[in-house]
């Protein structure tokens, strides 16, 4: 019951920073999954068929607000339930002994990116407006929905980057469009396991578990994404996948352990503290730097 309980709260806490961010539920889920001694298959398993309801609901609720682009949606999803059923596919046929650092290196190097792309470059910004078209939105939603299925997690963490890097739509609709198109690759992901693993190596009580506690928050964490600072959120997630992935690849795959591990460690946490400080001065910067809105200004001179 204690695992339950854990990993409903796990689910409530990566769907509150998937919703209001796009990204990482999958990675925080597997990250914990894999502690617990899931194999990776079975880690993306549980994760994806619980995305499923989280999907669904998380999307209704973007919906609500007005964070959705139904057309990104389709062009998006489509391709990305095509990568997903493969890489499923390709994920349970790969020996444990294989897949847990294949897992971990993917997860590692996710972790990277995001934690680089939100500290270092900030959220980018463009031409909001122009509509995205079929050639840029397929081969995202393909590489998307593969690495989401093999490493457990990266659906948000190339699409949302991706698209908010095109600069064409508001954040907050690049957040909802890549949520609600979730649920659709985490269809064809479960799709995937279930005919390769079979209903068996999936334990029941894990997705409902996490179902229950995103489900829970979906509605909060999309009306957080008109207000969250993502640059904050973005270097706190990605140090975290950082920071627990190198210890599964230290102590699991390089057997690097006592005096030597502890010191890669504290390293590790002084460039995630660094990362996360420089992070929220830039956000503050930013923040005393934007224009104020019209209303506010023509009630200040009136």
């Amino acid at each position: 019951m204690r695992t339950l309980i854990l990993l409903a709260l796990a689910g409530l806490g990566a769907q509150l920073v998937d919703g209001s961010l796009g990204m990482a539920h999958g990675v925080i889920s597997t990250v914990l999954l894999l502690a617990l001694g899931t194999t990776p298959a079975a880690a993306s398993a549980v994760v994806h068929l619980a995305q499923i309801g989280t999907g669904l609901v998380s999307g209704a609720s973007h919906a609500r607000f007005g964070n959705v682009d139904w057309q990104v949606v389709t062009r998006i999803g489509v391709p990305g339930a095509v990568g997903a059923f493969v890489g499923a596919t390709v994920l349970s046929h790969l020996s444990t002994a294989l897949a847990e650092p294949v897992m971990a290196v993917i997860l590692l190097a996710l972790g990277l990116y995001v934690t680089w792309r939100f500290t270092v470059r900030g959220v980018p910004r463009g031409n909001v407006g122009r509509p995205l078209g079929k050639r840029f939105l397929v081969p995202v939603g393909l590489a998307a929905g593969f690495l989401g299925a093999t490493g457990g997690g990266g659906w948000g963490l190339i699409g949302t980057p991706v698209l908010l890097a095109g600069g064409r739509l508001e954040p907050r609709k690049v957040v909802g469009s890549v949520d609600a198109a979730k649920a659709l690759v985490a269809v064809a992901a479960s799709l995937g396991f279930l005919f390769s693993l079979g209903s068996h190596g999936v334990n029941w009580s894990w997705v409902l578990a996490f179902l229950v506690g995103g489900t829970v928050i979906a509605p909060v964490a999309a009306w957080l994404a008109r207000f969250v600072a993502p640059r904050i959120l973005g270097s706190t997630v990605g140090g975290l996948i950082v920071l627990l992935n190198a210890r599964t690849l230290l102590a699991d795959w390089f057997h690097v352990s006592g005096t030597v591990g502890a010191c890669v460690y504290v390293v590790l946490c002084g460039l995630w503290a660094a990362a996360l400080a420089h992070s929220v001065r830039a956000h503050r910067r930013e923040k005393d730097t934007r224009p104020e809105p019209t209303s506010k200004r023509q009630s200040v001179s009136a």
